[in-house]
């Protein structure tokens, strides 16, 4: 459970930047609301599974998970640049938080 919760306060992270990023563009209560509600999910999730997962482990997984997929939303989503250099270093963060976890 505690991976799982990991997992998810990565994904409320990545929501959190996205919602920055468009506030960033058009302000609105909305946003900040999302923005509010994605950094609470995430370090509640964070927190929680903390409690099982070593912190270093944890915490490097957590914020790997964020920065690929802010950086594949960027890419996907936003027009952010798509090169090959790019998906190489997106790949060894993702490569090094399994690994982290395959060895947990």
């Amino acid at each position: 459970m505690a991976w799982f919760s990991l997992i998810l306060a990565g994904l409320f992270e990545t929501f959190a930047v996205t919602m920055i990023d468009k506030l960033s563009v058009a302000r609105s209560w909305q946003t900040v609301f999302f923005i509010i509600i994605g950094l609470g999910g995430a370090l509640g999730l964070l927190s929680f599974s903390l409690q099982t997962i070593p912190m270093g482990t944890g915490y490097a997984i957590w914020t790997g998970i964020s920065v690929v997929g802010s950086s594949l939303i960027g890419m996907f989503l936003l027009g952010d640049s798509k090169s090959w250099k790019r998906l190489l270093f997106i790949t060894i963060i993702l490569s090094s938080a399994i690994g982290l976890k395959l060895i947990s």
